[in-house]
């Protein structure tokens, strides 16, 4: 049964409504716990509260969620960070300008191999079992070298969509560990649902996907968990709620009260004592159908690394609402933006960049909970990034620099790198 607003201590009613604006939104989401704020404002009853009627459609891949929208028979969705950007550049199949006024908060991927690659791993190179990213990714690179010498297939990893936090933290994990993405292994695209039975199946030999599929595929006994999100990029922004431009300048009143239901929202999601309702939600066969368990221990950042009993703690693995999680900042959208460029998806233009900083709104952010709700961080007209903001590899981003600091790194791409040919 949902839980009532009136149970959690918030005020109940909807507001009075006024205009011709849309007041049903139909809302597209992929079965994943980043899905959570979407989810508790209906379950929950934020949404009725700002006199908003949520209409949840669960969908099959992030192709799809963009097609829908794009289409129009989605309003509003759940969508990976990088597709707004993308679809601002003209990027993609079907490419149609998306905006985002709302961040789903950080944290939830994880990178998993197959414990019969990590056993190789360890046998060449004698890496422990607490590891860190890094030093896996470095054993890894070791396994690839010792495969080409041996004239083996490489390695066939899995990622959700080639514009995705997904495939730039997977491709920035592997570079930093010295293996080039598009040279050295093979990336495809597999819907996060599937990524367990794919990994089991022999099909792939490691992804990287949001919770729970990383846990599920390690109590399965078939993966190891090697480098979460917040060993890549701690303040990374990871689903966003995407929508049409045109959509949210026709219902400005409507954007403002969805902000304000999502902030309602978050905040009870990153509250721990509201998790156990929180896992009882997602866990049922209309959202993730997984574990209720498995769920819980995700939402606490405790983690089974893989079936032998080897854990791992990671606090503040998902952040619903804290540290200003909720809002759109521009130098992240830029951040994209040098990914897609490392990894050849578009090049470098000043009007490009305008573009892919168009695509996050903290103004609409901003407009609907005040200016008070979070810090004017950046500068020259840019939002900022949080002051944890270093890569795993010690890289800083400078936006400014945008040129300088693709330029940067030793691992890049000279060619159309992740394009849409497997756009599931």
């Amino acid at each position: 049964m949902a839980t009532k607003v009136e149970d959690i201590g918030a005020p109940a009613g909807p507001a009075i409504l006024a205009g011709r604006e849309q007041r049903v939104l139909r809302a597209g989401f992929i079965p994943l716990m980043d899905a959570s704020i979407l989810i508790a404002a209906l379950e929950a009853g934020f949404a009725a509260r700002e006199g908003l009627t949520l209409d949840l459609v669960r969908d099959v891949s992030w192709a799809n969620v963009r097609d829908r929208l794009a289409f129009r028979q989605f309003d509003i969705a759940h969508m990976l960070s990088p597709m707004p950007v993308a679809s601002m550049l003209g990027l993609g199949s079907n490419p149609s300008p998306t905006i985002t006024p709302f961040s789903l908060g950080r944290g939830g991927n994880a990178i998993t191999l197959s414990t019969r690659l990590f056993a190789r791993m360890q046998a060449l190179t004698g890496l422990g079992e607490q590891a860190s990213a890094l030093e896996n990714a470095r054993a890894l690179s070791a396994v690839v070298q010792d495969m080409r010498e041996r004239r083996e297939q490489p390695p066939t990893l899995g990622m959700t969509y080639p514009f995705s936090s997904h495939n730039y933290e997977f491709r920035y994990w592997l570079a930093a560990g010295g293996i080039d993405p598009d040279r050295d292994v093979k990336l495809v695209v597999v819907p996060p649902p599937l990524t367990s039975d794919a990994l089991a199946a022999g099909a792939i030999d490691g992804f990287c996907v949001g919770a729970p599929w990383n846990m599920v595929a390690c109590e399965r006994g078939v993966g190891r968990i090697v480098a979460a999100k917040q060993d890549i990029w701690p303040s990374a922004p990871e689903k966003v709620i995407g929508m049409r431009p045109d959509w949210a300048e026709a219902n400005a009143d409507t954007v403002s009260r969805l902000i304000v239901a999502l902030d309602a929202a978050a905040r009870w999601c990153d509250d721990a004592d509201n998790h156990d309702t929180l896992a009882d939600m997602l866990a049922g066969p209309r959202y993730i159908a997984a574990s209720k368990d498995i769920i819980r221990h995700v939402l606490a950042g405790e983690f089974s690394l893989d079936a032998k009993g080897n854990r791992r703690v990671i606090p503040d693995y998902f952040q619903f609402h804290r540290q200003s999680a909720n809002l759109p900042r521009e130098n992240q959208a830029l951040w994209i933006f040098s990914q897609m460029i490392r990894w050849g998806q578009t090049g470098y233009g000043e009007q490009a960049l305008a573009k892919a900083k168009s695509a996050f709104r903290p103004d609409l952010y901003r407009s609907a909970l005040g200016a008070d709700a979070a810090p004017v961080d950046g500068g020259e007209g840019l939002e900022g990034v949080a002051d944890n903001d270093r890569f795993m590899d010690g890289h800083v981003f400078d936006p400014a620099r945008m040129q300088e600091y693709v330029a940067g790194f030793a691992v890049r791409s000279g060619g159309a790198a992740g394009s849409d040919q497997q756009d599931f």
